[in-house]
This record gives C-alpha cells, structure tokens and sequence, in this order.
C-alpha cells in the first residue's frame, strides 16, 4: 500500500441499481480466476505458513459471514496465515506513528510507512510495509476492519494489495500491507506543479491491471462487489503495477436467481452508479459505472468531481459523457500532457469503453470480464508504440509542467 492520500472523501451517499444477470465469456473468467496466484502469506516469525492449493487462491468463495464481530475473529482467526501482531510491534515498525512515518490519509485512518524485520520479530525478513491505522472517530469502524481482513485476508491475486497481517489488541485496530513504493494513481493524475506524467501506454497497462482486479472479484461463485471504485483506490508497485486497496466497504453481489444485493448507500461522489445511489440496489454493474469514471480521468486528467470546474462540468462523467462519441470534442478533452502520446484509434477506443461503462441502465453496460478484452485489445494496439518510446529514452513516466486549463489539475 502507498500513498492513500485522496481529495475525494467516501461517505454515505444517503438513500436506498436495478435488476441485473451477470453474462461474461466463460473461458475468459476461467482465465482470469486462473491469474489468482497461489502465494503464501507473510508466515509468523518462526516459521514460514504453509504455501495454499491453488483452488483455495483462485477466487473469493470462502469468506467468513459478515455478522462476524471483532471478539469471533479473535477466538477463531479467518486465516492462519496472516500475521497477528501487537500494539507495541506496530508502534516499533512505524517508529510510534511518527508524523514524518505518514503516507496519506483516508475515510478509514492514518496510513504510515514502515519495516518489519528482525528486530520486530527474530527471523522475519526484513519488508517494507504500510499500517493503516483505523481512526476511531471517523467514518469507519469495526465492521470495515473485519470486512477488510475476511476479505484481503482470503484473496490472492495480482492485481490486488497484498495484506501481510493486523493487529487487534484491546481497541486498536490496524492493518499491514506490502509497500506501494509509487503510491495512488490519483496522486500521478492530479499531483500539483510540475509533475511526473504517466505516458498512455503506462495509463493503459494501469486501467488493465486493475480491470483484471475487478474482473477476478466479480468472477468468484459469491461475487465480491467493491463499491468504492476510485483512482485513490488504485496503488501502484515499483513497476507501476496496478494493484486493488482498500476494502473495507465490499460487499458480496448476489447469487443464485437474485438480480441484486440491498444495502446502504456508500461511495465516493462522482464514481457511484446513479442507480446505486437512487435506490441502494447493488450489482457488480455499480463497479463497472466506477470503472468508467477512472477511464474518463485517464483520458482527461481530469478529477471525478472538481467545485472549481463550471456548474455544469463539475461531474466529470455528466458532462464529458456525451462528448466522447464525436471526435472533435473528444479530442479538445484528451490530457494535453500527453501529446504526441498517442494514436486517435486508441483514445477513441478507450472513449468509446467508457462511454459503455457509464451508461444509465446498469444492464447496458459491459460486464469486467468484457472490459479487460476490449482493454487488452487496445494495449496490444499500443504495444508496438511503447516499445518504440523505451527504445527512444522514455520511461513510465515524463515530465511535464503544470498547465493552465478549467478543470485541470491543481
């Protein structure tokens, strides 16, 4: 986990989708349950866990029942595998929670950087780590630290946060993660001043890699449904590998002959379905509407919801929506930074995604397993281009000056 710091505040939208059957090539989300990775967990200190069967990695069936409180988990763990530490084990990791230790700061707590290693506990490899501390005051509490645990806790993927171990010792409740060294993809859209910019190919292999995330989460027998889809949410490894965070407001989708899940309406303004948050139905279709929205500010540069935009352009998905058809307008919209970056076919195509991701009906949309072909089909296009652009000195990123545009990045 890196840096969670988010301008965007997730909170409960306040009243209670629409019917939905979940249609997807079946060979595909084969293929896509199959990318769930058997990979241990951080072992305790003494000796290394167990590695997992491969049919217990590859998707999210056997996950603890949400009625779960904090005294059940600490009877009887989810995941031996995990790490259980203590309070004083965290406070040494993140040198007592020192202020130059903080990464960000979100709806669940404070997020600081740390090391775990010999020092902590005799015989653990040294490891970078983030430890999310969850605030006790804030918006969220016991009920998202368990969620975050049962579900992390049980998932093994590539394209989500790996979760090393927690702590529950008397009130504190915290949570370990592999290190994110290169942060939010919020943070490399929307960082102020000069900048690093993420080329297109780079945007592109991000927006793969977290549909393949969302794509594995809905392709489980119980699917899991993320609901706080977000480029906050999106954290990025050393590689500028996408990875999944942040799940404390998951939810599992429904199953069986039942179209929906109801529940209370909760999110990020600018990325939740309107379907969701008129009526509180749920459906793996909510995320693909999130999905969207991240599309439209990759394309964009644009934030989901900017108060200094003019009143009609403030919803980044409202307004740019019915703009992505025609090329013009579309054109006008694309991330000035990336100039010279990019084909028109592939910026088109990728307007055209999101275009289908955020329609109004939740059963116009396409399912993730359908998001990943049309996205895998795009980067293959562009492949040959970021191959050329190594090959010319390019990196993942390039610098850019800040620029001066309504709606642009602060």
């Amino acid at each position: 986990m890196g840096n969670c710091s988010s301008s965007e505040v997730t909170v409960e939208l306040s009243n209670q989708g629409d019917k939905h059957n979940t249609t997807s090539s079946r060979s595909k989300r084969d293929d896509i349950r199959e990318s769930g990775l058997a990979n241990p967990r951080c072992a305790p200190p003494e000796a290394k866990a167990e590695q997992r069967t491969s049919s217990e990695c590859r998707s999210p069936t056997r996950r603890r029942s949400k009625s779960m409180t904090v005294e059940e988990f600490k009877r009887n763990p989810i995941n031996d595998d995990l790490c259980n530490f203590t309070y004083s084990e965290m406070a040494a990791v993140t040198k007592n929670f020192r202020a130059d230790k903080v990464l960000g700061a979100g709806g669940f707590g404070v997020v600081y950087k740390g090391v775990i290693d010999d020092s902590i506990r005799p015989g653990f490899p040294a490891i970078q780590v983030a430890v999310k501390e969850l605030n006790k005051g804030g918006s969220q509490g016991d009920r998202e630290w368990l969620a975050e645990v049962n579900h992390l806790g049980q998932l093994c993927h590539p394209n989500l946060v790996k979760l090393i171990g927690y702590c529950c010792d008397d009130d504190h409740r915290l949570l370990v993660y592999e290190l994110m060294v290169c942060g939010s993809l919020e943070k490399h859209l929307f960082k102020p001043g000069v900048s690093l910019t993420m080329t297109w190919p780079t945007r592109l292999r991000i927006a793969l890699g977290a549909a393949k995330g969302l794509a594995f989460l809905h392709g489980a027998e119980r699917p899991l449904i993320y609901r706080d889809f977000k480029s906050a949410n999106i954290l990025l490894d050393a590689d500028f590998n996408a990875k999944l965070s942040d799940f404390g407001l998951a939810k599992e989708g429904p199953v069986g002959d039942d179209t929906h899940v109801s529940t209370r309406v909760v999110g990020t303004h600018g990325y939740a379905a309107p379907e969701y948050v008129m009526t509180g139905r749920l459906t793996s279709r909510s995320d693909v509407y999130g999905f969207g929205v991240v599309l439209l500010e990759i394309i964009t540069g644009m934030r989901a919801v900017d108060k200094r935009r003019p009143s009609r352009e403030q919803s980044l998905a409202e307004w740019v929506r019915p703009r992505l058809m025609y090329r013009r307008m579309l054109m006008k919209l694309v991330d000035p930074r990336l100039e010279g970056q990019y084909t028109t076919t592939s910026i088109q195509n990728v307007a055209k995604l999101a275009y289908d991701c955020l329609a109004q009906h939740p059963k116009s949309r396409p399912s993730m397993v359908q998001v990943v072909e049309a996205l895998e089909s795009v980067y293959h296009m562009v492949g040959s281009e970021e191959n050329s652009a190594f090959a010319g000195g390019w990196t993942s990123v390039t610098l850019y000056e800040n620029f001066s545009r309504s709606g642009a990045r602060e």
